[in-house]
């Protein structure tokens, strides 16, 4: 087979990447060389390919700078209403190729790059991942940041600059080993540190309750120093701002009187301070109730609602004062976004700045807080629920803590004047949680804080209003809404598979790329040959493409016309990566009874991290390494059945793999899966899904036509009627022969010879407290699995069935989320006005 084009070839034949003007590649080599120059004379005579990277990254970052610099005048002169997205996490990636993208830089930088006899796609490679994130909370904040300058919108997002971001994931004897991410440690040529701007944030202390009104003191105060990073919109000039604070020490950190003696022993103790940006907390879907966490909750909360007033009160208009002291307008020109429950005390640190610092009266503070903040709702799994305890509260955030009994009293008043006598529901509904351990539940705190409720697809936002919010759905049903997830097509299309860009703006012209619904127009191409033959052979391409790099990587050598069968998330007994694992090991063992048997050849692919204090996670690597250690090397099998863990899996790895992935799995327990987004990701670039009805795959299957996905296993009905009768895994393991040849090799050691009592621990929790019921969806996920090898022998269906997929797909673009998050929770119209770009004199 030919060698597949490299992208940089491609881009030479490719429409949607904007036509390399002479003009532009000249400057881009003159600002190249300039910055290169500059570089080298500071530090030595050879350059590397790092300042090579760097050279460019500066080159394509100034013409950012005059863009972003405009828009935000543009928004100073305006004043439209802002919005505020609060996160924990930002998964970013990298920045070079999607700035180049968005500004339609890509192929004059590929040009200029190509002439000084260097390689795009090498320097791509060295930067660094920006690993702000878990998985799909962080990575959907940072796909909405995208659409939210894209869509013209004034917004900012507001998060933390941790120093160590997602651990680097090493596979070490099959087991996952953490190491640290040194993301800054080379220097990070898109962010801009902000002095100027520091603020401060005040932590324990006391209250002070007097006439003059209430004080918070003798509190130990972190300063908070904002770093700006740009956010270009697609080829619209608009630039918003991503500002992550990091934590500092005060010079007089420590040195206060009663510590004369020891100056050297204060000094070294501003660490302690500035611990509180330095790592990620590396736990998704699970809370862990540690000090340094809610410290870092409130450290972005804190400074984020001091910009956020600065910038209200010296904006252009609203009320007439010289410094806008009335906050009557506040919701009209402020929306804050709670990305889960993470940023939740922007409730109680807004009432206290209302009330004690601008003397706001108490009703009114309230009712401005509601109209100002809205919180998205990530999941319905018990255990990633936050409840902080009290007592923490106490000794951290005394004065939070006494507006948030306020407002829990006057909350429980109104239930109980509507419902009296109702006890019980007094007791649910409680943002305080009585016990033996009192605590604080955040996702009720910012139910009664904030105007609007939204759930991340349909049917989650159900489980939201119908279970897990139930009585206060009861008490407000206009506050919850519905708000799909989506993801940004020019990442996760244009960026990461050009290929397919191409081939479909040849069909349909470029207007998909801020309008993804216009994918539908290829349905008009479904029996188009050509068409077909163009969108198989582009996933033929990214196929070898992502095997040349697994073997140069990775030293596996797969069979590049087998099926990529790819399962990429976080490792979660909920996710089911264990179904996943028991159809590798049946599939091995059929072909182990009848080597002689035709087999359509698969590369299973499954890949993501696991919380280091997940134990459950971390022995399903193993499982999933140590049956891969045994079918790989089994001569009966040859290229028949590969089994692949797929290391370290971040955002830049998924941008290679989806791409190439052939069957995307989808197969986590109906009603556990808020809405997932990888599932989208699969879809627009071409891969079929196999899933079950849950989260974001019921509005897929909705949109394709349930025929064109493989969907099985059981409805959120069943697995409740299943709740009801009694899950018994024996059962199933009794009545099914494969699963319990499967299980019974698991468990003697056959893929564990020198530790055969090594999976103990997951066949126990299989057979008898899995709560996620893996055996129950087993034989129809095994005979879903058929179909999908029987339609995969004929690759004109299967490419059909591929091209309904990507066309359906539209609905997925985090374009159309947003319009709906601006017109239906902030009240505020996108835009599809360009500002003048820099050159240009302005309006």
């Amino acid at each position: 087979m030919a060698a597949p084009l490299s992208d940089g070839e491609r881009r030479k034949q490719i429409s949607v990447r904007g036509i390399a003007g002479l003009g532009d590649v000249a400057e881009v080599r003159k600002s190249f060389n300039r910055h290169l120059h500059f570089t080298l004379v500071k530090d030595r005579n050879v350059a590397t390919p790092r300042d090579y990277y760097f050279a460019l990254a500066h080159t394509v970052r100034d013409h950012l700078v005059g863009r972003w610099i405009r828009t935000q005048q543009h928004y100073y002169e305006r004043d439209p209403k802002r919005i505020y997205y609060l996160s924990l996490e930002f998964y970013m990636g990298r920045t070079l190729q999607n700035t180049m993208v968005n500004l339609g830089l890509q192929n004059a930088c590929d040009e200029a790059i190509y002439q000084l006899g260097l390689d795009l796609e090498e320097l791509e490679e060295i930067e660094e991942d920006a690993g702000l994130g878990n998985g799909g909370l962080g990575r959907l904040a940072a796909c909405f940041l995208d659409s939210m300058a894209t869509l013209g919108l004034a917004a900012y997002g507001y998060g933390i600059r941790y120093e160590f971001g997602i651990f680097n994931q090493k596979i070490v004897d099959g087991w996952q080993v953490e190491e640290a991410d040194d993301w800054l440690r080379y220097g990070n040529p898109w962010e801009k540190a902000r002095p100027e701007y520091m603020l401060p944030v005040h932590f324990y202390g006391r209250v002070d309750h007097s006439p003059e009104g209430v004080k918070w003191v003798d509190t130990q105060v972190v300063l908070a120093m904002p770093y700006d990073t740009p956010v270009p919109g697609y080829k619209n000039n608009t630039v918003n701002t991503m500002r992550l604070w990091s934590a500092k020490a005060p010079n007089d950190f420590n040195l206060q009187e009663f510590n004369v003696g020891d100056y050297i022993e204060a000094v070294l103790d501003r660490n302690l301070a500035e611990n509180i940006s330095r790592v990620l907390y590396p736990n998704d879907n699970f809370f862990e109730g540690k000090e340094l966490r809610l410290k870092q909750e409130y450290f972005v909360v804190a400074a984020t609602l001091q910009d956020i007033i600065r910038r209200f009160k010296s904006s252009k208009f609203g009320c007439r004062d010289p410094v806008r002291t009335c906050f009557e307008t506040f919701p009209d020109k402020v929306a804050i976004q709670l990305n889960d429950t993470h940023p939740a005390l922007s409730i109680p640190e807004l009432m206290r700045i209302l009330v004690d610092v601008e003397k706001v009266d108490w009703d009114k503070a309230w009712e401005i807080t509601k109209r100002t903040c809205a919180y998205t709702n990530h999941t319905v799994l018990p255990e990633a629920l936050e409840r902080w305890p009290v007592s923490m509260f106490e000794k951290l955030l005394p004065r939070h803590l006494e507006i948030i009994y306020a407002l829990n009293q006057m909350h429980l008043d109104r239930v109980a004047a509507l419902y009296p006598g109702d006890i019980d529901r007094l007791r649910r509904m409680s943002v305080i949680e009585e016990g033996d351990c009192k605590r604080i539940n955040m996702a009720h705190l910012c139910v009664i804080g904030s105007h609007a409720v939204n759930g991340v697809a349909r049917i989650h936002s159900d489980i939201v209003k119908n279970s897990v919010f139930k009585d206060f759905y009861e008490l407000e049903p206009e506050k919850f809404q519905n708000k799909t997830n989506g993801i940004t097509p020019r990442r996760w299309l244009l960026l990461c598979n050009p290929g397919l860009a191409d081939v479909i703006a040849e069909k349909i012209g470029e207007g998909f790329i801020t309008d993804l619904s216009q994918l539908k127009k290829l349905l008009d191409f479904i029996n188009n040959e050509t068409f077909i033959r163009d969108v198989a052979k582009v996933k033929q391409e990214n196929k070898l493409k992502f095997a040349a790099y697994l073997e140069e990587q990775y030293k596996v050598k797969i069979n590049p016309s087998s099926m990529f069968d790819v399962q990429v998330k976080r490792i979660h007994e909920y996710k089911r990566q264990l179904l996943n694992c028991l159809h590798a090991i049946t599939l091995y063992n059929r072909i182990r009874s009848d080597p002689s048997k035709s087999f359509v050849p698969r590369t299973i692919m499954i890949g993501g991290k696991a919380a280091p204090g997940y134990h459950m996670a971390k022995m399903i690597i193993k499982l999933i390494t140590s049956v891969g250690e045994v079918i790989n090397n089994d001569p009966y099998v040859g290229d028949k059945l590969k089994v692949i863990f797929l290391e370290n899996y971040r955002v830049s790895l998924a941008e290679k793999v989806i791409p190439a992935a052939d069957l995307s799995q989808q197969i986590s327990t109906a009603g556990t899966e808020a809405s997932g987004t990888g599932n989208m990701k699969f879809m627009v670039n071409g891969a079929l899904t196999i899933g079950t009805m849950d989260g974001a795959n019921v509005e897929m299957a909705e949109e394709a036509g349930e025929e064109n996905l493989f969907i099985f296993g059981m409805r959120v009905e069943d697995v409740e009627a299943l709740d009801r009768k009694g899950y018994n895994a024996q059962e199933y393991y009794e009545r099914l022969p494969e699963l319990r040849q499967a299980v019974d090799q698991i468990s003697s050691g056959f893929f564990s010879p020198r530790d055969p009592g090594c999976f103990k621990d997951i066949v126990n929790m299989l057979m008898y407290h899995d709560r996620f019921k893996v055996f129950a969806d087993y034989e129809a996920y095994i005979k879903c699995q058929g179909q999908v090898d029987k339609l995969f022998m004929d690759p004109r269906e299967w490419t059909k069935k591929v091209i309904r997929n990507i066309a359906c797909s539209g609905k997925f673009s985090s374009d159309r989320t947003i319009t709906e998050y601006a017109r239906e929770i902030w009240g505020v119209e996108p835009s599809a006005t360009k500002i003048p770009p820099p050159n240009l004199p302005r309006d």
